[in-house]
Parts: structure tokens; C-alpha cells; sequence
């Protein structure tokens, strides 16, 4: 008999009675949307589980880097990494402004701190450091950096969701941090996003940009989009926060499986947590490198098993064909070589540890 598939990742639900009670009274408010209740309550909730001082919620992560970028005034180039999803990297081109990609690092695959000096210039108006798979970037290093040339930092922050760094919570690094609240990320409002921030002055602007930038029913004195997110969006996010610290917990048993069984095979390269982290288990990534099979062979040996992992991140985004010839493309070598070698496996919150010897059985066969 085939085995069920086991996909790259699975959306995390709240009880399905939980989410009918939480949305029961939109039926008698018809308040569906334009910052309603649900969303007040949710942006609260969120500031006190992230520990952060203000919160902006959009109707998706790439809307909320896109107006996080405007409302900074960003101008010329962002010094950011290619090794991420498309969106980091289009939110700046579509900013008008250029991207100069830094290489990454060898153990964890963020931003090597140690080349962002040689990428600045005359031009260079902030830093945009993505915390991949969990990992967090050297946000010590970085806020160095910065304040010695005096430019701003946004973190794309969509994998580090509950992270802390020597107890300090992720976003209150950098100027602005963005989360994404997609539906396979560790916590979700099935498509969402939000921008966490000190100074308060961006509230009013970020409120304008994500609604046509209207100032009242009568004044539009900035061209703005339309980003908001919905009562239903931020009923399920009040749903799946009641329970994300037992989702991150499901998900850390499963990772540390994987950790037990692939660690210390020659040619397998896996990210260990840090003591100084506290770590979300966002992603598995695994870089073959001198295995006996390499990366694309074990993704075939899975498919074959009706398991599906996934070249996360692949292909690099400086590679993309819309950016060649508008600007200059910096060479990473590290950032490619681990893009030609990844594979991130599967993993989430309903991820059983039998399920996860079953991927490790084909891996090491």
C-alpha cells in the first residue's frame, strides 16, 4: 500500500470549533476588514509575544518589506544577500532602488558580516540582512556597521518568528523587522505579514501606504497601496498564537531527530542550534556535500517515496533572469555553492518522529 505524502511543510491549524467561535461575531458586526477589532486586539497580542514596542500588520510579508522600504525613504542601494526567497529581493527593485548582494556564511548561511564594508558607497542607504531558516544574522556585527556609516537596517525576519538572541526577542534588532505571517510559516494568518519597529512615527505612515495613502475619507497626500489585513486573516492569527509555543515544541522534537540520525555523516553539513538562540525549528536544511549521493539524487530517492523535500533556497536570486542586465551582479560563491547543495526536508508541527526515520532510512540507505 503507498504511504501517505509527507510535503515539505503543512499549515498548522487551530481546532476547527476555535476558529467558528472566533469568527462568530463578524456575522453580527460585518466588520470585515479596515483595521476591525480583531486586528487590534491581534497587534496587541503580537507585541506582547514578540516583546517589541510597535506593530504594523499587512495582508502579506512581501506588501509589509515593500512599505517598510517607502516609508524609511530608502534611496539608491541596499546592501542585502541573494541567498533568500524572491521577495527580499524584489521589494527593493520594485522600490526603484538597486540591490548589492553579500555573500553569506559557511555554518549558517546568513549574511558574512566580514564583506558588507567593502559592498558601501556613496550610495548605500541601509542594510537589508535576512535571518534564514531560523538562524539569526550576527545582529551585534550588523548594528555596528550601520551606526559607523549611518544607514538604516530592516531584517526580512519571515523564518525567525519567537526567536530571541541572548533573551532579547528578533525584532528589536535593525530599524524595522519584517515577520510574515504566510500559511507555512511556524506561526500563520494564512496569508499575512507585519513590520515591528521603535519609534512610533511610522505608525501613521505605514498606516497611509496600506490603504491607498489616505489620510481620512477626504485626503490622499501620498500615493499608497492596498495591503490591509482582514478580521478573518487576524481571527486565525489570534487562533494559531494561543498555540504556537506547543507547535514550536512539536516541531524542535522533530528536529532533533533529524539531528540525531544525519549528524555526523561525512558529507551531510546540518545547522545546530546555538546556546545564546532560542530557536523556532522553522526549517531543516541539509547541505550535501561529498555524500554519496548528492542533493538532487536524495531529493529523487524521496520523490520516489512519495516524500517531498525542497532546493530551499535555489535558484539564487541574483541568478533570476528579470535582474540581468539592470544592474551589477556581485559574485557569492559561498551563497552559490550552498544553493547548488541544499535540500531543506520536511518539517512541521504534525511531523512525527517515525515519520522522520523513514526520511532519514531513504537518506542514509
Amino acid at each position: 500500500m503507498e504511504k501517505k505524502p509527507i510535503m515539505v511543510v503543512r499549515s498548522s491549524m487551530p481546532p476547527y470549533e476555535e476558529f467558528i467561535e472566533e469568527i462568530k461575531d463578524l456575522w453580527e458586526s460585518r466588520h470585515l476588514t479596515h483595521q476591525g477589532p480583531k486586528y487590534h486586539l491581534l497587534a496587541e497580542k503580537l507585541k506582547e509575544y514578540l516583546g517589541v514596542k510597535e506593530i504594523s500588520m499587512f495582508a502579506n510579508g512581501h506588501l509589509a518589506l515593500e512599505l517598510a522600504i517607502e516609508a524609511m525613504g530608502l534611496t539608491g542601494e541596499v546592501i542585502t544577500t541573494p541567498y533568500t526567497f524572491a521577495s527580499t529581493t524584489q521589494a527593493i527593485v520594485r522600490n526603484g532602488l538597486t540591490p548589492v548582494f553579500c555573500d553569506i556564511r559557511e555554518d549558517d548561511y546568513t549574511m558574512d558580516v566580514s564583506k558588507i564594508e567593502s559592498l558601501i558607497t556613496d550610495k548605500t542607504s541601509a542594510i537589508m540582512p535576512v535571518h534564514v531558516y531560523g538562524n539569526v544574522c550576527d545582529v551585534y556585527a550588523i548594528e555596528k556597521i550601520a551606526k559607523k556609516h549611518n544607514l538604516k537596517v530592516i531584517y526580512d525576519a519571515a523564518h525567525v518568528f519567537g526567536v530571541e538572541v541572548d533573551g532579547i526577542p528578533v525584532g528589536n534588532f535593525g530599524d524595522m523587522t519584517m515577520f510574515s505571517f504566510h500559511a507555512t510559516k511556524v506561526y500563520h494568518t494564512v496569508e499575512g505579514g507585519g513590520l515591528v519597529f521603535s519609534d512610533p512615527k511610522y505608525q501613521t505612515k505605514l498606516a497611509q501606504l496600506r490603504q491607498f495613502g489616505m489620510q481620512g475619507q477626504e485626503s490622499v497626500p501620498i500615493v499608497g497601496t492596498n495591503a490591509k489585513m482582514t478580521e478573518m486573516h487576524a481571527a486565525m492569527g489570534l487562533c494559531n498564537l494561543r498555540h504556537i509555543d506547543e507547535e514550536i515544541a512539536k516541531r524542535k522534537k522533530a528536529a532533533e531527530r533529524y539531528l540525531q540520525r544525519l549528524g555526523g555523516v561525512k558529507g551531510i553539513q546540518l545547522c545546530y542550534p546555538k546556546d545564546n538562540v532560542k530557536g523556532n525549528y522553522a526549517y531543516f536544511p541539509v547541505v550535501f556535500d561529498g555524500y554519496k549521493y548528492n542533493r538532487d539524487e536524495v531529493s529523487d530517492l524521496l520523490a520516489k517515496e512519495n516524500i517531498f523535500a525542497r532546493k530551499y533556497f535555489y535558484p539564487l536570486t541574483s541568478d533570476f533572469e528579470a535582474y540581468q542586465g539592470k544592474f551589477p551582479i556581485q559574485e557569492t560563491p559561498i551563497a552559490r555553492r550552498i544553493a547548488n547543495s541544499v535540500l531543506t526536508l520536511p518539517l512541521y508541527a504534525d511531523l512525527t518522529v517515525e515519520e522522520v526515520d523513514r526520511i532519514c532510512d531513504i537518506i542514509l540507505q
